[in-house]
């Protein structure tokens, strides 16, 4: 069984040569794993509490370290440092996976994308069963899916502890200053926030989960396992409620830089509202709107001009990002989240594309490639930044020796399309900090994704305008360097291709996919879809995983998904 670990205390680390702006991740994630006492919890039942007052919350900055936690188990794998496994702080918050594998960004984008048209993996790993991803033929021993399942759980355990530990009650009972409680007001806001981020993320994955809260009884009995109507109702009431706590975005301000603001809610709430048809089989179009109109009409975001500058070692300063998980290269050092992305695209095979150069690290991880149906979204449009092959080592996705097929095997890391989206080099071309570890944000939510919600709403009857929708949409391609869309062409189809063109490998397509009816079944094929090579029809089970047989053996409330 998956065990999740909180030890005390975290590594010390290089220093950052990042900018100050970072805020978060300077202040915050350098404390990462400081807050939370030792602790061995399964992830099936309540956890025992690893807080008192008495060895954690009489430090002044306790609650600061405490909220860091709750961020940092979206960048990092755990307390220690990826150099230093095995030391006295381990560097991962669960077992039975390889750290680098079970980070929570790295597996959650590998379930959102290996399974679809977008990217494919070469690797053979075993324990974290990335081919059954490649192919769409998991089973309920799926190291990575355990992995997620363990991670979504940790993130429910974490923020309802600390939920828990923050009360008016807790507060004065300790003495808590003025100036405290204002502070953990806003944190527990936060925790909110992303705790309904990650029951987003169990929601959309697996369906149904226990739902943990702070009103859950501590130890005891495992927790019964709640439907994905009461978890779509608990995701919306916490954003909600958690928007009423958080700041409202400001045009240019560092310090929110990788927190949460209202506008990150309004982007959560827009993505469940998008998904509320699948979710819980009612439309929910008109909210989808409103949240994504919410996030647009702020006026704290803009579209980067240079679409490239997003995904560099730089991309904090960037205007579009809403919602970001930093990364630095010298405090999350980690061999998931970004640090995946960026090497593992990479190999000798490259062109004119040089590790230190132009993607700013130390070598290649000859793992992940485009399928042939990807590529295929970019004929035609020669003149897209977002897909040019023509460019040579300034392509952003594409480099130009690849052909779009994968002519003998999924494995074959010498085939299909290879994407240099991620590079650890700044907009200027300086190399990030560190050419292990890098500096790229992992751009969760952005400003172009709340224009395509707001299309897509819009032409699904959600109200608002087609007019403004089509407006939206040209902006993009205007940036893109691609044509304009006529108002006659802004259907469904062109906006599920559209998406894939605009915000591919940022983990969205499975989601997308699912929505749009395309995901599973034949009427959408890619290369190894169902292990075929032109791809096969696969069964509707695979629209939701599995819940992991180890929690079900552990659980006996818990119920497996349908068709497992």
């Amino acid at each position: 069984m998956i065990r999740i670990t909180r030890p005390l205390g975290a590594p010390r680390r290089p220093a950052s040569r990042r900018p100050a702006a970072r805020t978060l991740a300077a202040a915050v994630l350098a404390a990462f794993g400081g807050a939370f006492g030792a602790a061995c919890t399964d992830v099936t039942v309540a956890p025992q509490s690893a807080i008192a007052s008495t060895n954690v919350f009489n430090d002044p900055g306790a609650y600061q370290a405490a909220a860091a936690k709750l961020y940092g188990t979206l960048a990092l794998s755990g307390p220690g440092d990826a150099n230093n496994c095995g030391g006295p702080v381990p560097c991962t918050d669960i077992q039975g996976i390889d750290a680098g594998f079970g980070q929570y960004l790295r597996v959650y984008w590998n379930l959102q994308e290996l399974p679809t048209d977008e990217a494919t993996i070469a690797w053979n790993d075993q324990s974290a069963g990335v081919q059954d991803l490649n192919s769409q033929s998991w089973t309920t021993n799926n190291g990575s899916i355990t992995a997620m399942y363990a991670r979504v759980m940790l993130q429910a355990t974490l923020t309802s502890e600390f939920l828990r530990q923050t009360t008016d009650a807790q507060l004065t009972a300790r003495g808590a200053s003025q100036q405290q409680r204002a502070e953990v007001a806003r944190f527990r806001a936060e925790a909110r926030f992303l705790r309904a981020l990650s029951y987003w993320h169990a929601m959309d994955l697996f369906g149904a989960v226990p739902l943990v809260t702070e009103d859950s009884p501590v130890g005891g009995r495992a927790p019964a396992q709640a439907t994905r109507q009461q978890l779509h109702d608990f995701v919306v009431r916490e954003a909600t409620a958690a928007r009423e706590g958080l700041p409202a975005p400001r045009r240019g301000d560092a310090s929110q830089y990788g927190r949460a603001t209202q506008a990150a809610s309004d982007m959560l709430l827009a993505k469940v509202f998008l998904n509320a048809q699948v979710y819980t089989g009612t439309p929910r179009w008109s909210e989808a709107l409103q949240a994504a109109q919410r996030v647009i009409a702020s006026g704290a975001f803009s579209l980067d001009p240079q679409y490239r500058n997003l995904f560099l070692a730089d991309n904090n300063r960037s205007a579009e990002i809403v919602f970001a998980v930093p990364q630095d290269g010298a405090r999350t050092r980690t061999y998931g989240g970004m640090t995946f992305l960026v090497h593992a695209a990479f190999g000798p095979d490259a062109g004119g594309v040089q590790a230190g150069r132009d993607l700013g690290i130390n070598g290649g991880w000859f793992g992940l490639r485009a399928r042939r149906e990807f590529g295929n979204l970019f004929t035609g449009l020669t003149g897209d930044v977002r897909g040019n092959v023509a460019t040579g080592v300034n392509a952003i996705v594409f480099t130009p020796e690849q052909t779009l097929t994968l002519t003998r095997q999924i494995d074959n890391f010498n085939e299909g399309f290879r994407i240099h989206k991620y590079r650890n080099v700044t907009s200027t071309g300086a190399p990030g900090v560190d050419n292990n570890f890098v500096d790229v944000d992992f751009p969760m939510f952005r400003l172009a994704d709340a224009y395509l919600m707001y299309a897509e709403a819009a032409l699904r009857g959600g109200g608002g305008s087609t007019g403004i929708a089509l407006g939206y949409v040209n902006e993009l391609r205007t940036r893109a360097r691609a044509p304009q869309v006529a108002a006659g062409d802004l259907t469904l189809p062109f906006l599920i291709d559209e998406r894939a063109r605009e915000l591919f490998w940022e983990g969205h397509r499975r989601t997308d996919l699912i929505r749009f009816g395309q995901f599973t079944g034949g009427t959408k094929l890619w290369q190894f879809k169902g292990g075929a090579a032109n791809g096969t029809a696969t069964d509707a089970r695979f629209n939701l995983y599995p819940i992991p047989a180890v929690e079900l053996a552990a659980n006996p409330n818990l119920r497996q998904n349908t068709g497992y």
